[in-house]
Parts: structure tokens; sequence; C-alpha cells
């Protein structure tokens, strides 16, 4: 192994998911399955709300970029936990680990405040209606994008920041991902001062995010209970129904993820929440919107009738 002097290397090697010999083909394969469903999907969302002139919408307009950022998401993630599967050494230079690092950061940053837009928007669009078209303007909405990539710039830096300050020790990242908690465990010097930096950061960005949310969802609430049709209470639950499901899991399994776990039964189960997090939610999202949404079925039979004609 090279190393920069006698307690800092220069690269790191990435364990995987699990040291099963039984259970790496298996494995292999299934998160294979998954990451080109995600692919897919996603894909195939973007191309869907791009075509389809009826999905212009301040919504879809969020929902695009919501798919956008999984796509990338599983970019980021899923090649080199695939790699780890099917190599001996799943070998990734610093530089490469702290980059990984990075967009790992960024990519869930701007899906935390994705996720918030869209509580907003859901709200204008149940509790003031008559001014949705006038609040959610084309411009409004596009402020509200821009925000959403600029605010999650700085978060993201904060966690490879951190990283280039510690020196490390041992080489063998404990994770098929190199991610804050696993890098953290190697280094051979203080990590008081970076772990303070990352709990700011995070504890930060989550419970800003999840106030916004959550402040949306009681007003929406509050505005159904309210509501004297039967019909309209259904329709606005119906609304925020794909939401909320994409929230819970995201949200859930982002926490379970980044407790601290020091045991060796701890950090597989870290691990475990993790896989959830940044695989199964990115190919759930598109299904969520797609099985639950009839102007996605729309577009999608109105696209693929005139594929084929």
């Amino acid at each position: 192994m090279a190393t920069k002097n006698d307690s800092s290397v220069t690269e790191f090697i990435l364990m995987g998911l699990t040291d099963h010999p039984d259970l790496q083909l298996p494995l292999f394969f299934l998160l294979l399955v998954n990451y080109v469903v995600t692919v897919v999907g996603n894909l195939s969302l973007i191309y869907l709300i791009c075509l389809n002139s009826h999905l212009h919408t301040p919504m879809y307009f969020f929902l695009f970029n919501l798919s956008f950022i999984d796509l990338c998401y599983s970019f980021v993630i899923t090649p080199k936990m695939l790699m780890s599967f099917i190599s001996e050494r799943n070998i990734i230079s610093f530089v490469g680990c702290l980059t990984q690092l990075y967009f790992y950061c960024f990519l869930v940053n701007c899906e935390c405040n994705v996720l918030t837009v869209m509580a907003y928007d859901r709200y204008v669009a149940i509790c003031k209606p008559l001014l949705y078209t006038v609040t959610m303007s084309p411009k409004f909405c596009s402020m509200l994008m821009s925000a959403s990539y600029i605010m999650a710039f700085p978060g993201a830096m904060a966690p490879p920041v951190c990283m280039v300050r510690l020196t490390f020790c041992d080489s063998n990242i404990n994770h098929y991902v190199c991610d804050t908690f696993p890098l953290l465990q190697l280094s051979c010097s203080s990590t008081y001062v970076s772990e303070l930096v990352l709990s700011i950061v995070v504890g930060t960005i989550v419970i800003v995010s999840s106030l916004i949310i959550f402040l949306s969802y009681a007003l929406i609430l509050f505005n159904i209970l309210h509501m004297s049709s039967s019909k309209g209470q259904s329709k606005a639950f119906s609304t925020c129904g794909s939401h909320i499901i994409t929230v819970g899991p995201f949200y859930g399994f982002g926490l379970l993820t980044h407790i601290k776990l020091s045991s060796a039964v701890a950090m597989d189960l870290g691990k475990f929440f993790s896989v959830f997090c940044t695989n199964v939610v990115p190919m759930l999202n598109p299904l969520i919107y797609s099985l639950r949404n009839k102007d996605v079925k729309l577009a999608l039979k109105k696209t693929v009738k005139r594929i084929t004609n």
C-alpha cells in the first residue's frame, strides 16, 4: 500500500456490503437489477415530463428534478458498489474517495431541499388553491430549485474538508461507499472537531427541512379537516400521498444510516439501512409517482401510442 508518510494513506479499499462469499453473487445480481430499474425508471419519468405538455406544472417540475437527483445518486454510488462484489480489492484513491463523499453529500442535501420545496408546493396547492398559479410561477419555481442546489453546496463541502484535516492509519473502509463515519473510524488523529462540525451541519439541514415539511403538512391536515366535501378531502390526501410515501423512507433510513454505531453487528445493520437509502429509495421514487398518479399514467399511454404509431 502506497503511503504519503507512515501514518497517512493515499488510497482506500472499500470492503463492500458483506464478506460472506455465498452472498456475493446473489447480491451482485440483485443490486444490478436494482440499478437498471433505477436508471430506466428515473430516465423514463424525466422523458415523460419533458415530452408531455400537460405535465409542465410546478409539481412535475420538482418531480423532474427529484428524478434527476436520484439518477445522479445511482451513478455516484452503485457502480463502485457493484465492483466490490466482483473484484478482490475494490481500491479507490484518496481524492476519488473525497470526490465520491462530496457528490454523495451534495445529492443527499439536494434531495432534502427538493422534498422540502415539494411539501411547500403541496401546501400552496391545497391551502391556497386560488393563488397557486400566481404563487408558484415558473420564475419562482426556478428560483426555488436554484436555491435548493446552491444551498446544498456548503453542506456538502463540510465532510470532505473535515476528512482532509485528518490523518489515516488504516486503508480498509468497512463500507461500500466513502461515508463520514467509516472514514472517521480509520483516523488515528483526533476526530472531535470533525464530528462536531458534521453534527452541526447535518443537524441543521435535517432539522430545518423536517420542520418545514412538518409545518406544511400540519397546515395541510388542518385545511383538509375543515373541508366540507369528502371528495375534496380524498383528492387532497391523494395529492399528498406520493410525497409522504417518498419522504418517510428517505428521512427514516437516512437517520438510521447515520446513527453512530460501534459494534460489528451494528455496523452491518448500518450498511443494511444505507442500502435502502442509496439504492432502494431512488428506485422506488419513480414507481411511487407513476403507479399512484393518473397524469403520469396518461402521459405514459400517450407516449407509448405516439411511439407505436
